[in-house]
């Protein structure tokens, strides 16, 4: 049996790493009658954007991995609802990870075409999300899979609740009498 580690490594490879690095290097090398962004502050900030990116998928395809039991590719999904980590102030932490590479990218090729495929992949994301993710997750965990939906928004945290942390220094288990969990500062 194929580790879900493993799984995870070429799915990753496969399906974002084509996504957010091949696309945009193919689409950047028609691109070249872009504005060009010459500033190293600007460079900077498309690298940063990049790296975030990056580290923000790795961390999500490892919650899969470690929380959940599974892979992030659809046909491995994990059997248990990952709301640890990052996952705690996002529903949809992968997706955002995999735009801000795209974002980091146009920045770093000084395209527009980029952008534009970083746009596509985001209305793509959200529409996968509502019409197939959002339901298939509420069948599969049911009451779980709601009270999460009340407490972690689907893309972005709200003001001051980014820099909250839970009182216990994590999530506990949604099935649990705590579920209702309590942030600092709120």
């Amino acid at each position: 049996m194929v580790s879900p580690l493993l799984k995870t490594a070429v799915f990753s490879v496969l399906v974002p790493g084509t996504v957010a690095g091949l696309v945009p290097r193919v689409l950047a090398r028609y691109d070249r009658r872009s504005p060009t962004l010459k500033r190293r502050s600007v460079r900077t900030v498309g690298y940063a954007l990049l790296v975030s990116g990056i580290v923000l998928y790795l961390h999500t395809a490892g919650r899969f991995v470690t929380e959940g039991s599974g892979t992030p590719s659809p046909s491995d999904e994990p059997p248990e609802l990952v709301t640890g980590g990052v996952y705690a102030y996002s529903r949809n932490p992968m997706y955002l990870g995999v735009v801000l590479a795209i974002g980091g990218q146009a920045v770093r090729y000084k395209s527009l075409h980029v952008l534009w495929w970083g746009v596509v992949c985001w209305l793509g994301f959200h529409r996968r999300v509502l019409e197939y993710e959002e339901p298939h997750l509420a069948d599969k965990h049911g009451e779980a899979y709601e009270e999460y939906c009340e407490r972690v928004p689907r893309w972005f945290p709200g003001p001051g609740r980014l820099g909250a942390t839970p009182i216990a220094g994590r999530d506990p288990p949604l099935d649990s009498p705590s579920s209702e969990t309590e942030f600092e500062g709120e």
